[in-house]
């Protein structure tokens, strides 16, 4: 963590991040013009921040869309916040869920997260599309060949939620997977409590993706989770943004540590 304090005591790079925290996604063409910064400095501390992995990159065609990085937060609040202060801690955590939820630019509306696991891309992938796997971290058995255009049938806490249009779109074995999101049935509504008018404007909502980007670094492996195709307002998005980190958190737990992090089903399928 001490990478990420560095990051954070110099004024210019917490400036990046209030940039993309206004508006996430952007181009470094884009942070050099708004913040009236060198090209070359905005590089030198875009370095910085993406080695402290409080930024990640995206690429969209020729350009890298940068975004802001809330594991590394996440985990300074696990190790300290949480233990000597819990009620200020879920006051910063309602404050960042409302910045998630309700961006000031809606220009880009995909979910990233990046997390560094100690494991191999082989266990990895394993952890991601094998059953017995994806229900110890996530609460959900995920089943599918994993081949592109096979279905993903979902199964959470005796419901089974499959779908035409639940399927792989890209699998790539220990490099990258992606697929469709699961429809809301009426059965998964009443497991997570919404109401029948809240289930069906989740799914009035196109479809979403999410994908898994793995790539080995050093004696970890570097996961990306992009979860996009959402409209601006997305009461999806917003659901989706609590439940990843808490899942990626219990993946990441299980595979450093033989043992997933309690109660991790409550955002299961969000």
């Amino acid at each position: 963590m001490d990478e990420v304090f560095r990051a954070l005591a110099d004024p210019s790079r917490r400036r990046l991040l209030d940039a993309l925290n206004s508006r996430n996604g952007q181009t470094l063409r884009e942070l050099c013009a708004g913040l009236d910064m060198a090209r070359q400095s905005v590089s030198k501390h875009l370095a910085v921040l993406e080695e402290a992995n409080l930024v990640t990159t995206v690429r969209r065609g020729r350009e890298k869309l940068h975004h802001l990085n809330a594991e590394p937060i996440n985990a300074i609040a696990e190790r300290w916040i949480n233990q000597y202060d819990r009620h200020r801690a879920e006051a910063l955590a309602d404050l960042k869920t409302a910045l998630e939820e309700h961006p000031m630019d809606q220009a880009s509306t995909d979910f990233v997260y990046t997390t560094h696991i100690r494991t191999t891309p082989e266990r990895l992938w394993q952890a991601l599309t094998e059953p017995a796997w994806t229900k110890r971290y996530w609460g959900v058995e995920l089943a599918s060949d994993w081949t592109v255009g096979s279905a993903v049938t979902w199964e959470f806490e005796g419901v089974t939620m499959a779908d035409p249009e639940q399927v792989v779109i890209e699998s790539d074995p220990h490099k990258r997977l992606a697929y469709t999101w699961h429809t809301f049935t009426p059965e998964f509504g009443e497991i997570i409590g919404v109401s029948a008018g809240e289930l069906a404007a989740l799914n009035q909502e196109p479809r979403s993706t999410v994908a898994f980007e793995i790539e080995q670094m050093g004696p970890t492996v570097k996961l990306t989770v992009v979860h996009g195709g959402f409209v601006p307002g997305s009461a999806v998005r917003a659901s989706i943004s609590g439940g990843w980190p808490e899942i990626l958190s219990s993946l990441k737990t299980l595979l450093e540590t033989g043992e997933a992090l309690p109660a991790a089903d409550q955002q299961a399928g969000q």
